[in-house]
């Protein structure tokens, strides 16, 4: 009470119109109403700032004047509401009075840090913003030392907290190294999910929206979120795969989000037979990429008379789009292979498909003749003997069957046909 104005401690004390316990209700009320008038005019103030700042060059004085206007309207209000608890503790004996003294000190820690967070936020979003900045930074490594900052903040808060309660640093800290080994052992796991993710963070071998996959493991997506502890991935048939940032200091990850260009290698064969076209379609070939418009020609480009394959004359195809998109990588390269099939068929000659052409030597094909004429050499035994014989066989190798038209049966084989 003693740092009060005087006039209204001698309103208070003095004027006998009403009781003391009204009296002290009306400068309460009169200091809240008081707090938000002038957290109202602050306010219009910073908006008016705003406005005005925002026309010149400078994004930085933007960002802070954003980030102050809410903690600057706090802060009015913590002190207006420290200033009537000041004047009602004066006059009462309420407990809860007592600790006017440590909230206002808590308080103005807890304003401190919510201006030191909307610092940090904006200043994030500038440097990540296309519309801001010439050279946007990337937002993996810009979200990472956002991370980090307000970690140390709310670390750096909570230990003066604990400072302004009476609690010693000193004792807290050498707890914390005492306890710090049992945790790095129970969470060895979780620590070292932590530093791969700081890893990822320093090294940058990918970032958010980039497709990476794995040779080592099933892995194949497009990353959503780098994390301090997991990596979220969205595979290709839409499902959300969590791997641990540990993993990542253990196995090769390909990035094909950062290639140049796409590669097209292919082996197409001809028949034999257009063996005579093959210099004049492998020269088409190579003039049409040189010329095509989606080609880089700054980049290696073969079109050569590969190999004698087993039924085919194989042309070797090797060659860079300029468009490192997937889809539209697909398009040139359906496009190139369609050309390539019109010169070749340009030349009167055919793609190759797999064929096998079996050759018999004339030593065998003879050893058959000679075994099927033997085989058909009539029996030289006559009478009913022989006859019996030569219809036992008959029989064995012929049919029986109706002649049309007849009720008798006759016997067929191969001495009836002689």
């Amino acid at each position: 009470m003693d740092e009060t104005p005087e006039v209204i401690s001698s309103w208070v004390e003095n004027w006998n119109l009403l009781s003391q316990s009204w009296r002290v209700a009306i400068v309460v009320f009169g200091l809240v109403f008081a707090t938000a008038a002038v957290a109202f005019l602050i306010s219009r103030v910073i908006v008016m700032l705003e406005r005005r700042f925002e026309k010149t060059d400078n994004l930085w004085d933007d960002a802070v004047l954003h980030a102050l206007r809410r903690p600057a309207i706090g802060f009015v209000w913590l002190q207006g509401v420290f200033w009537a608890a000041e004047v009602a503790r004066a006059y009462s004996d309420a407990e809860i009075f007592s600790a006017n003294s440590k909230l206002l000190e808590l308080g103005f820690i807890w304003i401190l840090v919510w201006t030191l967070f909307g610092v940090i936020k904006q200043a994030e979003q500038i440097l990540i913003s296309p519309m801001k900045m010439k050279q946007p930074m990337d937002y993996t490594t810009v979200n990472a030392i956002s991370k980090l900052l307000r970690a140390v903040v709310a670390i750096t808060a909570v230990l003066t907290v604990m400072q302004s309660l009476g609690y010693s640093i000193s004792g807290v800290l050498a707890f914390g190294g005492v306890g710090g080994i049992a945790v790095g052992f129970a969470a060895k796991d979780l620590l070292a999910n932590f530093f791969g993710g700081f890893i990822i963070h320093l090294d940058r071998p990918f970032k958010v929206g980039d497709w990476v996959r794995s040779p080592d493991r099933e892995i194949e997506g497009t990353v959503e979120s780098i994390g301090w502890r997991l990596t979220t991935i969205r595979t290709f048939d839409q499902r959300p795969l969590y791997v641990p940032n540990a993993a990542f200091t253990q196995i090769a990850v390909e990035n094909p989000s950062r290639m140049r260009n796409r590669r097209i290698f292919e082996t197409i064969g001809i028949r034999y037979a257009d063996v005579r076209e093959m210099s004049d379609i492998v020269n088409d070939i190579r003039a049409m990429l040189e010329n095509h418009e989606e080609i880089d020609t700054r980049q290696t480009l073969i079109v050569n008379f590969l190999a004698f394959n087993s039924s085919s004359l194989d042309i070797m195809v090797y060659t860079f789009t300029k468009t490192t998109q997937w889809v539209k990588f697909h398009e040139i390269k359906q496009d190139v292979l369609l050309k390539i099939s019109d010169i070749i068929e340009s030349y009167g000659a055919e793609v190759a498909f797999p064929t096998r052409t079996l050759h018999v030597a004339d030593s065998l094909r003879l050893e058959r003749d000679q075994s099927g004429a033997e085989g058909e050499q009539p029996d030289s035994d006559e009478g009913s003997g022989g006859g019996a014989r030569s219809e036992g066989r008959a029989a064995d190798r012929g049919a029986v069957r109706q002649p049309r038209g007849s009720g008798q049966t006759t016997t067929q084989g191969d001495e009836a046909e002689e």
